[in-house]
């Protein structure tokens, strides 16, 4: 009976659907565990073999906990809505929907042919409307809520208004925005409603804001950070500007304290936990108010007259040594405070650093830049004035948008002032240097006050300066001690068609939300996908997207009348909203009154293994986290935490091909022939190549029509020879190997154990198809236990001693590999495993149906035929994973090498339990070691129990 892959595997992968086998249950006895992968966006190229390394080893993990008895949600959706489709259905006219759905379809298919055990029955669409109907709700909890820092929580924004009835804002411990001010409840009580609209806005979780963001012309959309690389857009390389625009943010800095503390409680690696605390960036510290004065021409313009500039500084002991002021070009006070001499100059440094992503920004150490504004403020403790200047490492959104600049202190202030000393225009700058140590040597001295007339400061350390500054501060009501984070509010407006649509309307220009009751609020259809003429968002171009408030409906936007129809939103939610708490829906996928209902909440609390890449690491995951907390805090989520154990897979790397073009011709010179000849390497399909590295010269040729003439200059064999190199799987570089053209020839069994034979789940790994043919000779060999050429050949005779032990020996490395995800040494063992029953010619039930359940999650298909064969009924999925007997890896005897004069000559069994006596007469009446000895008696007999028997003389 012969191994036939694809027989075995399509009935398999039927059975599982029409039984939903791996369908879980919200009320079982059994304990749970929940197993989740970071969905996939359903690109229009496919999953290439990359894509599956982390499904498999989540897969491998959830079938084990099914042997080993727990209730398994393991579920799987889409995250559908997002920039590619849209950048498709501009480029072809497609409708996003279409296409994303012919997407999901391919995908679909290509998973269900590796075999994956996803509970497919619970599957959500991040683009369907009764998906993102509740996104759009929790958006409007967000809305309706406020963060108290007194109980540290988010509460409903009722509670704030009615703190402000009764007492006003004086003692109201809230994450706002700055510079609120004071008012009575009398005061609020005699506010207008639109008054006090615009009030809360500026303390809800979600509010609107004139924001700083990253926006791309090309694609005519704001990007997040993680969307951009080296300045242009990730999809497109498009330049990238900063530009202001009144956008949607998330206050996610209120939770920046608890995003720090909740890493300490889940099972994350440390890598990953540390980019999370660099992204949220905690300083202690102290803000510096400094005022801004006349400038030599004793000029201060009548707008900023009695201005403060704010600073954060982790280093308030440096503060007598703070000779210039810097601030983000953005910064609102440059227009105000640069003078006319200066004017020009700003504006076109302005200018160039709008071009320049904060990314870079923060990354570039080495060119420092800036421009003087010509304007000065006063040192709080010397009252000498300071010159302010802008410059690009100083960013608007991070602390207060300005620094106090200490050369002595800071590498980056160094380098500016060095640069910048004396240069034309600048004379009070080098006078004021004059009295400084900007000398490298200076840098770091925490422990010595570092200038000349630190007056209050000589003679302390560090931290007995910091405080004293502070309290000195404090009391010239010049500044106070602070708690600083990097983290920023997160901009939560994107122009583009296909993304969730606000429930969001507007009156008289302030934003109301449609009733719960009345989601969802559906995309409209649109023309087009592009921005409008006059520059709104794609959602621009709708005829029907207005909001009724009296029939609670979307209507044509004809009917506008700004009484009960109003405008409704035109942007969209980032492709991050609809990630940011989909694990929940997943626990209870078809429920229609609320997004899950508490019992389905209460029963999987949150995910017990996530596994997905370490690019989400301040993305995704950050986000997930904030909304998670968010909802527990008002009473949805059960858990604080929503991850509770996480593995970033490695990336799955592709061998990429290149031949190579003489420069200035169609001639193409194989690798081994270039010598000092000047070349351009160009990409080629990996298809074209065979094992040996050698061309297929005809279908190069007929790949593209400029490549039809081209002349090839090979070996001496007559063969081209490309060139290799391990890169990103890319569709862009040629070295796609796809799923599908691995289970066709060898199937999905052989996939699944190859991606985990290539290495660590977490190290990044080069494909090599060649690779893949010794395990699927492996999987034969496994089949031969079971079969030979006329059908079965099990027995049920008693299982030899070596069997056993083989078979233990296994249990207890497979058992412990998947616990610690080391998955390719299990595959190592298996190989071994079938190699020793096979040497030992085992064909017994005893052994080999243990076998099938070991290998069934790593190779599920296979194990469910052999099962099925060994005559038992329904699914191997559930059956108990095999019990470990150490006895059976007990040794009893031990084969002794047996020496002479250092010298192995022959190997005797003994048991164990033999004395050293024993042996040794054992060993003396041996007709080998008579003949050894030749009738000589040894004047030493070395025996170490266990080890050696060595005869001496």
């Amino acid at each position: 009976m012969k191994y036939i892959p694809n027989k075995v595997e399509a009935t398999w992968q039927k059975y599982w659907a029409e039984n939903q086998t791996f369908a879980a249950q919200n009320h079982s006895d059994k304990p749970k565990y929940y197993v989740l992968d970071m969905f996939p966006y359903p690109s229009g190229a496919g999953l290439h073999v990359g894509h599956p390394l982390g499904y498999i080893a989540s897969d491998i993990y959830a079938r084990f906990k099914r042997h080993k008895g727990f209730n398994v949600l393991h579920p799987q959706g889409y995250d559908s809505f997002g920039l590619p489709a849209e950048q498709y259905a501009i480029q072809t006219g497609q409708h996003p929907d279409k296409t994303t759905k012919e997407n999901i379809a391919r995908y679909r298919e290509q998973l269900d042919k590796i075999g994956f055990s996803f509970d497919w029955s619970r599957e959500v669409r991040t683009s369907n409307a009764d998906y993102y109907k509740y996104t759009q709700w929790i958006f409007i909890q967000l809305f309706n809520s406020w963060y108290n820092k007194t109980s540290d929580k988010a509460e409903d924004i009722d509670t704030l208004i009615a703190v402000f009835e009764d007492r006003g804002n004086a003692e109201v411990n809230a994450v706002c925005d700055d510079n609120i001010p004071t008012f009575s409840a009398t005061e609020w009580n005699n506010f207008t409603s639109e008054q006090q609209q615009k009030i809360l806005l500026l303390y809800r979780l979600t509010f609107l804001a004139e924001t700083e963001v990253n926006w791309c012309p090309g694609l005519g959309t704001v990007l997040a950070n993680d969307e951009i690389v080296n300045g242009v857009s990730e999809r497109g390389g498009h330049p990238v500007i900063r530009k202001k625009m009144t956008q949607w943010s998330m206050r996610i800095s209120a939770y920046a304290e608890r995003l720090l503390q909740g890493l300490e409680t889940i099972d994350w690696t440390e890598a990953l936990k540390e980019s999370q605390r660099n992204w949220i960036g905690k300083s202690v510290g102290a803000t510096v108010s400094f005022n801004v004065i006349p400038n030599v021409n004793n000029v201060i313009p009548s707008a900023v007259e009695g201005s403060k500039i704010d600073v954060f500084t982790t280093r308030p002991d440096t503060i007598f040594g703070a000779t210039f002021i810097t601030l983000a070009p953005e910064h609102e006070l440059v227009s105000k405070i640069t003078t006319p001499e200066q004017k020009q100059e700003i504006e076109n440094y302005i200018t160039a650093t709008a071009k320049r992503s904060e990314r870079e920004r923060m990354a570039d150490v080495k060119t420092i830049s800036g421009v003087f504004t010509g304007a000065y403020a006063e040192h709080p403790f010397t009252k000498e004035p300071i010159p302010i200047w802008i410059g690009d490492y100083v960013l608007a959104g991070y602390g207060t948008g300005a620094v106090m600049a200490v050369p002595c202190g800071d590498e980056r202030d160094y380098a500016f002032a060095n640069f910048f000393n004396g240069q034309n225009g600048m004379p009070a700058i080098k006078n004021i240097f004059a009295n400084v140590d900007i000398s490298k040597e200076a840098f770091g001295s925490k422990d010595n006050v570092i200038l000349a007339n630190s007056d209050f400061l000589n003679g302390l350390n560090y931290k007995e300066a910091t405080k004293k500054v502070i309290a000195e501060l404090e009391k010239i009501n010049h500044g106070q001690g602070k708690t600083n984070y990097r983290l920023r509010d997160a901009v939560f407006s994107r122009q583009r068609y296909w993304g969730e649509p606000f429930p969001v309307f507007y009156v008289n220009g302030l934003p109301q939300m449609i009733s719960a009751k009345h989601l969802p609020i559906a995309l409209p259809e649109v023309e087009k996908y592009l921005p409008t003429e006059d520059g709104q968002p794609p959602l621009g171009n709708a005829t029907v997207w207005a909001w009724d408030t009296k029939t609670n409906q979307v209507v044509s936007n004809d009917l506008i009348n700004n009484q009960t129809i109003h405008p409704l939103e035109l942007n969209t939610m980032p492709g991050w909203a609809g990630s940011s708490w989909y694990w929940m829906r997943y626990m209870d996928a078809h429920n229609e009154t609320e997004f899950a209902s508490k019992e389905a909440l209460d029963y999987w609390q949150n995910v017990d293994l996530y596994i997905g890449g370490s690019e989400h690491a301040t993305g995704h995951l950050l986000y997930s986290r904030f909304w998670n907390k968010f909802l527990k805090d008002k009473g949805f989520a059960p858990t604080e935490e929503p991850f509770k154990k996480l593995i970033n897979q490695g990336m799955i790397l592709g061998m990429s091909a290149f031949v190579y073009r003489l420069e200035g011709t169609n001639t193409y010179i194989s690798k081994n022939k270039i010598a000092e000849q000047k070349v351009q390497p160009i990409h080629v399909d990996v298809s074209f190549v065979n094992s040996s590295d050698e061309l297929d010269v005809e279908k190069f040729k007929k790949w593209r029509e400029d490549y039809a003439n081209a002349e090839f200059i090979t070996e001496e064999s007559g063969k081209y020879i490309v060139g290799r190199e391990v890169e990103k799987m890319s569709k862009s570089k040629y070295n796609v190997v796809t799923p599908d053209d691995i289970c066709n020839e060898y199937g999905a069994d052989t996939l699944r154990l190859y991606e985990m034979f290539l290495g660590p789940l977490e190290q990044a790994k080069p494909w090599n198809t060649a690779g893949i043919t010794g395990v699927f000779g492996f999987l034969k060999k496994l089949w031969r236990l079971y079969f030979d050429d006329n059908g079965l050949i099990v027995a049920n005779n008693a299982p030899s001693k070596d069997s056993l032990k083989s078979l233990n020996k296994t249990i207890k490395k497979v058992n412990e590999d998947i616990e610690n995800f080391s998955f390719n040494t299990s595959v190592s063992q298996f190989m071994i495993c079938v190699n020793e029953l096979t040497s030992q010619n085992c064909h017994e039930r005893a052994i080999l149906e243990p076998l099938a359940v070991l290998i069934s999650p790593y190779a599920p298909h296979i194990a469910e035929e052999l099962w099925k064969q060994l005559g038992n009924a329904g699914s191997i999925s559930t059956v108990d994973f095999p019990g470990f007997d150490p006895q059976h890896l007990v040794e009893s005897s031990k084969e002794y090498p047996v020496s002479f004069n250092g010298k192995m000559r022959f190997t005797i069994e003994l048991p164990l339990d033999l004395t050293v006596a024993q042996i040794e007469e054992i060993i003396m009446k041996d007709e080998r070691t008579q003949k050894q000895l030749e009738g000589r008696t040894p004047n030493k007999v070395i025996i170490v129990p266990g080890k050696i028997i060595n005869l001496v003389g």
